[in-house]
């Protein structure tokens, strides 16, 4: 039995390659940055105005005042989408200019619509007053003020979002390289386990597979039911494995079967591939029955599960979940630190995931509680809870206060987090 930070060692060796593909930007909703992007151009890509009004060059307002007013000529209107205008404007001229509409040459500056004074009249003016000193680059979006050409936009290992597109398509991005799907191949095992609603008291309903499927929808990976293996399928499960070998198939997930029971085949099964990295039952809580193996000349793994299911849930959180990121080049999310709300007692050389409950307090502190029924076959805890709260092995003791790591129990889009 190893412990939780020698078997994260192990995963951190045991990369498996995903190559890149390139998409079109508007299908790349939850996909992962493979190489940084860049601006291809400035945004803005000119100077224009950020209000309906008048531009006009700042400095011919250098002396005006209420007593020492000036009338700016009215030479012509801009409109969002029109090309520039040619001329220079000449002093103590202006050209109306509508939102977006480029900025004209000899103008540094826009007066707001609602504080225009027309003259003669306001239906059919061909001045404008001012009667004040006017600042420069009042209400105009600088070229390039948001994005430089050649700057970075997007950093290798972000899972795009609908912001992203955004920012992809404004700035004409139209294809981009991301890393390509993973694809998971699920099995149950146990004789127990079955897919019907109605059961007798000796069997059990397939829950995790539609767990860990569900997951995929958040995780970036195709998931694929292998079905159900029953305690006399050693030999189909071999040969499903030597199966992937030439198949597009990256990882396979067993759920069960990884105990040391009469009927626990799983780890005999792997250990007759040629493994590079292996480990087997780790010494956390739940879910010390743990495998992983890395099969030698070949970028594919496998993850064998514990059976109960906050066991294997646990275990995808901590153990399939950090390898996922590692492997698409995510950063790896940094843990909600809060205090302890009662004391926690565990065994000391144990790392244990206890499920909980992450609360604001009335003083704007978080505040981490461990719920009742921390057992593994217990699921009602698991329905209340929002975190999974790590207590690290090398101590038993935890006191009330004590800040401690959380994770969320319910995965979002990291933003994978």
């Amino acid at each position: 039995m190893i412990s939780y930070k020698q078997s994260i060692n192990i995963l951190n060796k045991s990369k498996i390659i995903i190559k890149d593909e390139i998409i079109k930007s508007n299908d790349c909703l939850n996909r992962v940055v493979a190489k940084n992007i860049f601006s291809k151009a400035n945004n803005p890509l000119a100077d224009n105005a950020a209000f309906d009004g008048f531009a006009i060059n700042s400095k011919d307002t250098k002396n005006l005042n209420k007593k020492n007013s000036k009338l700016f000529k009215i030479i012509g209107t801009i409109a969002a989408g029109n090309k520039p205008l040619k001329k220079k404007l000449k002093k103590f001229q202006t050209v109306e200019i509508m939102t977006g509409g480029i900025i004209p040459l000899g103008a540094d500056t826009i007066i707001p619509v609602e504080q225009i004074l027309y003259y003669p009249n306001k239906i059919k003016p061909k001045y404008i007053l001012i009667n004040k000193k006017i600042k420069n680059d009042q209400h105009i979006r600088l070229k390039g003020s948001d994005f430089k050409k050649n700057d970075l936009i997007i950093k290798r290992g972000t899972i795009l979002q609908s912001n992203h597109i955004l920012a992809l398509k404004t700035l004409g991005i139209k294809k981009i390289k991301v890393k390509k799907i993973l694809n998971i191949l699920f099995f149950s095992t146990g004789n127990e386990i079955t897919n019907k609603e109605n059961i007798p008291e000796w069997k059990v309903i397939n829950s995790n597979s539609h767990y860990i499927q569900s997951l995929g929808k958040n995780f970036l990976f195709n998931f694929k039911d292998g079905g159900i293996l029953k305690d006399k399928d050693k030999l189909i499960f071999e040969q499903k494995i030597k199966n992937i070998f030439n198949s597009e198939i990256d990882i396979i997930i067993t759920s069960g079967a990884v105990s040391a029971g009469k009927f626990d085949y799983i780890p005999n099964i792997v250990k007759k591939f040629k493994l590079s990295n292996y480990f087997k039952s780790v010494s956390i809580r739940p879910g010390k029955p743990v495998l992983f193996a890395k099969i030698k000349g070949k970028q594919k793994v496998i993850f064998g599960l514990p059976g109960n299911p906050i066991s294997s849930a646990a275990c995808f959180r901590f153990f399939v979940y950090p390898y996922l990121l590692k492997l698409l080049r995510i950063d790896y999310e940094k843990p909600i630190k809060a205090t302890l709300k009662k004391q926690f007692v565990k065994k000391i050389n144990f790392t244990r995931f206890a499920k909980g409950k992450l609360n604001t307090t009335k003083n704007g502190k978080m505040e981490a509680e461990v719920l009742r029924g921390q057992e593994s076959y217990k699921i009602q805890s698991f329905i209340k809870s929002n975190i999974w709260i790590l207590f690290p092995s090398g101590k038993s003791k935890f006191k009330k206060g004590d800040v401690v790591d959380c994770f969320l129990a319910n995965y979002t889009n990291k933003t994978f987090l």
